[in-house]
């Protein structure tokens, strides 16, 4: 649902997903700011600095919500990193509202702890009363309740979304719903080249398994394989097959299937 405009970038970004299989039938605005960009540079300890320029993603709005495509989709996704502007943040109400009367669910990731800061009261309306799989990392976790114990981060969100998907780098993922808590260990034996693009890759293989009927366990395991491979080389765009390499992980009794 993210809207381009029709420039250079914008073609090549259009092009781009489509050709990974991706339906993207947003039409490019023809004015207003430019396609957004990110410049992010990477230490070399595998962390990275993100310089974000939102572009024409600020022009989302409700009418660029599409409630049959939302009614068609097992699971809407919402992006934290575009709830600034007041439009946005009525787009994503809207999304949330359409994919609910449909029978559907929603998911929201929180993106970075700095978005928690600037909107943490509406991010906890969002999550307790809209949202049903939440993703966080630790930091956007605990930032959003305030506290600097994950622990109790975890009892309180426990109370809220339906499921929450929460990363926390070399130690794994934890999936929190109102009855468990499942522990999962990262990926072993991989090198971290950089980190850019780990928090959607989990999200992905998370809701591929989901949206394929896995159990919840498996679902954490199929984010962290996808989010290893991100990691191990530089770029946020996986450079083996994660449907092979999921089959591979899993074995033969975790069939994965291509798009």
């Amino acid at each position: 649902m993210g809207k381009v405009k029709d420039d250079q970038l914008g073609q090549v970004f259009g092009h781009d997903i489509r050709k990974a299989g991706v339906d993207f039938p947003t039409t490019a605005a023809k004015g207003g700011p430019s396609t957004a960009r990110c410049f992010v540079l990477v230490t070399p300890d595998a962390q990275r600095t993100m310089l974000t320029y939102l572009g024409a993603c600020i022009e989302l709005t409700p009418d660029d919500v599409d409630e049959t495509v939302i009614a068609n989709s097992e699971v809407t996704y919402l992006e934290g990193y575009l709830y600034d502007p007041p439009l946005a943040k009525r787009a994503f109400l809207k999304a949330a509202d359409a994919a609910h009367k449909a029978g559907r669910l929603v998911s929201l990731s929180l993106s970075d702890p700095f978005c928690v800061d600037r909107h943490r009261a509406a991010f906890l309306e969002l999550v307790s009363g809209h949202v049903d799989i939440l993703f966080a990392n630790e930091a956007e976790l605990t930032s959003l309740y305030q506290t600097t114990d994950f622990d109790e981060a975890v009892r309180q969100v426990r109370g809220h979304a339906q499921v929450a998907a929460v990363t926390r780098g070399a130690k794994g993922s934890v999936v929190v719903t109102a009855d468990d808590v499942h522990v999962i260990a990262a990926e072993s034996g991989i090198k971290v080249v950089d980190t850019t693009g780990a928090g959607d890759l989990y999200a992905a293989g998370f809701l591929y398994g989901f949206t394929q009927g896995r159990d919840l366990a498996t679902c954490a395991m199929l984010g962290g394989i996808a989010a290893g491979e991100v990691i191990s080389h530089v770029g946020a765009r996986p450079e083996r097959p994660l449907a092979q390499l999921a089959a591979e992980k899993l074995g033969p009794h975790h069939s994965v299937q291509t798009a």
